[in-house]
Formats: structure tokens, C-alpha cells, sequence
């Protein structure tokens, strides 16, 4: 299994080099003081223009969330976060996956955002959610608490994507898995080629499980796990795409 994951996640990094992936370096002007120990992503970052992927009703036909649960292996009494969770498509519909025995971190860098959510949690009563504001570079999440972490719709916009991904692995319990949802579109266009998004996670350390085309939520969905040890911030390499 290990083996077939393996060439899968290097199948995915075939048209990069990682590792060999070419490395990029440098530290542009501009960056916020805590994420200038680890590289910047030699890509464009998509801009938050909405808290909205679409209607939940529209997606809710497409039977989006529940297919996204299943294939992601959401289970009663899971502890989950759902980051850049927006309006709280997901946050509530994980909340009634998971059940009273389970709980959800709705997370979001959109105070507003935050504010907005925690409103409808307590309006819907959804007693298993908590609500937190995060930072671009750092979820800010408690360590080694969660089976799965959503990003659904939103690692385009994440702006320090390596000191990010750092953070988040401390999160994680040690069977627990990132799921990312996302459009294979260049990352200016609110999406991640997914060979990009491979890329990024392995050099953090991450390990590919599963990549899958998911069409009723309107791209792919990824699963990662982490492998052996954290890197250290000046050992990760930035990954760039090169043109076939």
C-alpha cells in the first residue's frame, strides 16, 4: 500500500521537481514577520473575493458534502476542522456527521466570517462546533486532535502555503488525514493543479493517499498524511511547475 501511494504521489510530481523539484529561494518585501523563516510559494495566490463557493442548496442537489464525507471517511464521534470554513456549508454538515460524540473547529482568517458562523451556530444550536480565527500562516489548531482537516475551496488562497502546512501537521493524530477539495485551474484562477498541490504537501512532509476527480463538487478531492519527521522551516523547498 505504502508503495503504491508512493508512486502515485511521484507519478502526480512527474512534470515538478521536488526534491529535485526545483528549489526555489528568496524572501520578497512585504511578507508577514512570522512566516519569513519558511519560503514563499513561487505562485500566484488567488484573493478572497467571497465567503461563498456557491448556494447551499445548489450544492446540497449535487449531493456535494455527503460525497466529499464519505469518500473522506467522516464517521460518528471524529474530531474534525473545517479551515476557511466560510458561511459553514461544511462546519454543519460535519457537525451532523460526526454527531454529539464528535466535535468540529470551524476555523476562518476572516473575522467577519468568524463572527457571521458563530452567529448561525448558536442560532441552529449546533452544540458540537466551536468557531476560531486563524492567521494566513497558521491555523492555529490544537495539537494532535484531529481525524480530519477540510480545506474545501480555499488552498488557493492560502498565501504562505509551506508555513501554513507546517503549522497544521502538529494537528493531526496519528492515523488523521488532510482532505483538500479543490479545481484543477492555475491557482490565479481559484483552483490548484494537482500536481501542484502534491508537490507542496510532500515538501512539508505529507504523503499523497488518494487523489480523485470529484465533479459534483467541482473539481478533485486529495487525501494526505503525514510521514516521518516535521522539516525544519529552512529545509523546505518551494515547488515550481514546469512546462511540459
Amino acid at each position: 500500500m505504502i508503495l503504491a501511494r508512493t508512486a502515485l504521489a511521484a507519478a502526480l510530481c512527474g512534470a515538478l521537481m521536488l526534491g529535485g523539484c526545483d528549489w526555489l529561494g528568496g524572501e520578497p518585501d512585504g511578507r508577514r514577520e512570522s512566516a519569513r523563516d519558511f519560503p514563499q510559494a513561487d505562485r500566484p495566490v488567488s484573493p478572497i473575493i467571497s465567503t461563498r463557493y456557491s448556494s447551499e442548496e445548489a450544492r446540497d442537489q449535487l449531493g456535494e458534502a455527503e460525497d466529499i464525507m464519505d469518500h473522506a471517511g467522516a464517521a460518528p464521534g471524529m474530531t474534525v476542522a473545517d479551515i476557511g470554513a466560510g458561511e459553514g456549508y461544511y462546519t454543519v454538515r460535519l457537525a451532523k456527521r460526526v454527531g454529539k460524540d464528535g466535535r468540529v473547529l470551524a476555523e476562518d482568517i476572516m473575522p467577519e466570517a468568524i463572527d457571521a458562523l458563530g452567529q448561525r451556530i448558536t442560532r441552529e444550536n449546533w452544540a458540537n462546533v466551536s468557531v476560531k480565527l486563524g492567521t494566513p500562516d497558521d491555523p492555529k489548531l490544537p495539537e494532535h486532535s484531529f481525524d480530519r482537516v477540510f480545506m474545501v475551496h480555499m488552498y488557493h488562497e492560502i498565501e504562505e502555503p509551506y508555513a501554513f502546512l507546517w503549522h497544521l501537521r502538529p494537528a493531526l493524530k496519528p492515523d488523521g488525514e488532510v482532505i483538500v477539495v479543490d479545481s484543477d485551474r492555475p491557482t490565479s484562477e481559484h483552483g490548484t493543479p494537482p500536481k501542484l498541490l502534491a508537490c507542496e504537501f510532500s515538501s512539508v512532509g505529507y504523503q499523497l493517499v488518494e487523489m480523485k476527480p470529484r465533479p459534483s463538487s467541482g473539481g478533485y478531492l486529495a487525501r494526505f498524511r503525514t510521514v516521518g519527521a516535521r522539516p525544519e522551516p529552512d529545509e523546505i523547498r518551494p515547488c515550481k511547475l514546469v512546462k511540459e
